[in-house]
């Protein structure tokens, strides 16, 4: 399985929405969405219109409209996101429970890729599947606060990057954060969620 520009965008998208919904607002405009996010505009708007098939999103019309979360982030499953905008998630069609197509194997109760291939799919969809927008969501405020970031729906341009205009001491809080363990391969950091971690 690969991600597709549209899945990533749409992701991208409803976390912007599900950080939106926390901070209290009730829509954002697709050109905020564009913008912040740095997604081309007309590509966007096929992208909710997508989501919002999905019902994943629902819009308002008009001059104050926009768009916001169709239903509470944690009724909306990342793995479902994904298969509505990427379709399945299985690297080959034998895997698949979705789409299931019989491979040309000669045997494929005793096929050794496919067996392989078939965890890959389990483990895909097992992390997918398990989480939902409200854990990204939740992980992405806990990190920003933890790093002292302002939320990327409340800023209006990126952070600015240490140098001179640093505020003393901010090298030392750098050099803390680096000592910190980095993410082991085999770690999730959103299975990481109640604990400390460093991406």
């Amino acid at each position: 399985m690969k991600l597709s520009k549209k899945g990533e965008y749409a992701l991208r998208t409803l976390i912007y929405l599900g950080l939106a919904a926390e901070e209290g607002r009730t829509l954002v405009r697709v050109s905020e969405l564009a913008g912040n996010e740095r997604i081309p505009g007309k590509f966007l708007e096929q992208i909710m219109q997508s989501l919002k098939e999905a019902g994943a999103v629902a819009s308002v019309r008009g001059k104050f409209g926009g768009y916001r979360l169709a239903k509470p982030a944690r009724e909306i499953r990342i793995g479902a996101i994904v298969r509505w905008i990427d379709g399945p998630l299985a690297p080959i069609a034998c895997v698949s429970q979705t789409a299931y197509a019989p491979c040309s194997c000669p045997d494929e109760d005793h096929c050794g890729l496919r067996m392989l291939m078939l965890d890959v799919r389990n483990a895909i969809a097992g992390i997918l599947d398990r989480y939902t927008l409200g854990d990204v969501v939740d992980v992405t405020l806990r990190k920003l606060r933890r790093d002292g970031v302002t939320a990327t729906v409340a800023r209006k341009s990126h952070p600015r990057p240490a140098g001179r205009a640093a505020t003393r001491g901010s090298g030392r809080a750098a050099a803390r954060r680096s000592r910190r363990r980095r993410l082991d391969v085999t770690d999730g950091v959103i299975h990481q969620l109640f604990e400390e971690y460093s991406i």
